[in-house]
């Protein structure tokens, strides 16, 4: 599975953005696709995820702002940024875990799209 992210940019506090992340599969054929952020000196921390039934679900602490979403015709997963704060500002990094019928777990990452969020 190839990931390509996108959507990233310099935007002001409480702004919005809209990422976008190509995956070269079906996204149906996936156990779950997700985001993951990850700020300099800081642990990668996961945003956002959905997984094959449609089932979503967003990090506590972004609830309210961010959202994800999916364009099945296009193999893409969306993550919607609004109300966008200085500490938002990472670079956000698309993944997606598969699973064999044995139970193998695969992961698969995209290169990354830069976020920075000005006060």
């Amino acid at each position: 599975v190839q990931l390509q992210a996108s959507g990233g940019g310099l935007v002001q506090a409480g702004g919005s953005l809209r990422l976008s992340c190509a995956a070269s599969v079906n996204i149906f054929t996936i156990k779950s696709v997700n985001w993951y952020r990850q700020a300099p000196g800081k642990q990668r921390e996961f945003v956002a995820g959905i997984i094959r039934d449609g089932t979503t679900n967003v990090a506590d602490s972004m609830k309210g702002r961010f959202a994800i979403s999916t364009d099945n015709a296009k193999n893409t997963v969306y993550l919607q940024m609004d109300n966008l704060r200085p500490e938002d500002t990472a670079v956000y990094l698309c993944n997606a875990v598969d699973q064999t019928p044995r139970g193998t777990t695969f992961n698969f990452w995209g290169q990354g799209t830069q976020v920075t969020v000005s006060s």
